[in-house]
């Protein structure tokens, strides 16, 4: 009798489509949702479509049971394509589709799926997409991961007191791995630092800030690896360019040369990171890192990184937090007043707590 009641209870389990955000510091907020979907139910089986970029981080994610690439780019729209995709998943009988990103194009393949009950916030005019739109309270929820946690629960019910914070795996024999295939010790301090933002400029402290930081802890003993992807390599270049010759051997560039999986491993063994409000920042708070998060024209008051040792910098100039790609008015004050004395004494008191 107890074995048929557990084939009943599993045979009621979710089996539950996320349809992922677009962003890698999004994604990873999203585990918050993950975890909570789990607590909630133990037995249901969870699976995220998200763009090609993002299996690095749901392989390391234990709540993600598989993953479906997106197959599509960022902001694209193909209609034809997403009734297509959302029809070849009829046959996986998902019971329940939780929509993460806003968007009307979103909402698109867990309705062609079929899919009997579809949740997310209300956006874009697609609540004929949604048998379950809710109408977003910004106080209730001023955090994004609590956003995202809780599309898990009942839309009257009453939200958690706390979320749970995001916790990406590492193994310890792939970490080995990638020191050494880029010729890297793991002795002594080491300092990340994480000089680019996908969202634009106005995220992103001035190269000579992160340059006198580097000075600094160099100086003191400390290695720094510069972490980010291709399109960050500009910015690493310069930061290279201003820091003092002597101390370039203690200076690494990784910019453009690792893949996602392989900055989060290097990050995993890092002493403190130095990170704008980037995808990066997050991945580190994820991996319980002590995190120095810059803030330029974002705020800490809606994608704050997840974590206990954190300090969050931002200056209060009456024109932040704005929002924007660009400067508005052209002076950065937000990023060029957030001087490198700052992140150092930063830096000091994780290093020592």
């Amino acid at each position: 009798m107890e074995l048929e009641q557990q084939r009943i209870k599993m045979a009621a389990s979710d089996n539950i489509l996320v349809i992922g955000p677009s962003w890698i510091g999004d994604m990873v907020m999203a585990q918050t949702l993950f975890k909570c979907l789990k607590q909630n139910e133990s037995q249901c089986t969870l699976t995220v479509m998200a763009s090609n970029w993002a299996m690095p981080l749901l392989a390391r994610m234990p709540e993600v049971d598989a993953s479906i690439d997106a197959q599509f780019g960022h902001g694209e729209l193909k209609l034809g394509a997403r009734r297509r995709i959302g029809r070849s998943l009829k046959p996986s009988n998902f019971t329940k589709s939780i929509i993460l990103p806003n968007s009307f194009k979103s909402a698109l393949i867990p309705f062609h799926a079929g899919i009997p009950s579809r949740i997310g916030w209300g956006g874009e005019w697609r609540y004929p997409l949604l048998t379950d739109c809710r109408r977003l309270d910004r106080r209730k929820f001023p955090l994004m991961a609590q956003r995202f946690a809780a599309l898990a629960f009942a839309s009257n019910s009453q939200p958690p007191e706390s979320i749970p914070y995001p916790r990406l795996q590492v193994d310890a024999i792939d970490v080995k791995e990638v020191l050494v295939d880029f010729g890297l010790e793991e002795h002594g301090k080491i300092l990340a630092i994480c000089p680019g933002a996908e969202y634009g400029e106005a995220k992103q402290w001035p190269s000579e800030h992160f340059a006198a930081l580097s000075n600094t802890l160099i100086a003191e003993g400390w290695q720094v690896w510069i972490l980010g992807s291709t399109k960050d390599a500009l910015v690493a270049e310069a930061i290279i360019t201003e820091i003092n010759t002597e101390n370039h051997e203690f200076c690494v560039n990784l910019t453009g040369k690792t893949t996602l999986d392989q900055a989060i491993d290097l990050m995993s063994v890092t002493s403190v990171v130095v990170s704008n409000d980037s995808g990066l920042m997050h991945i580190a708070s994820a991996l319980r890192r002590p995190v120095v998060g810059l803030f330029g024209s974002t705020s800490p008051r809606f994608t704050p990184p997840l974590t206990e040792r954190v300090k969050l910098l931002a200056t209060d100039i009456e024109c932040r937090p704005c929002f924007k790609r660009t400067c508005r008015y052209g002076h950065r004050r937000c990023l060029t007043e957030l001087e490198p004395s700052l992140a150092i004494m930063a830096v000091h008191q994780l290093a020592d707590e």
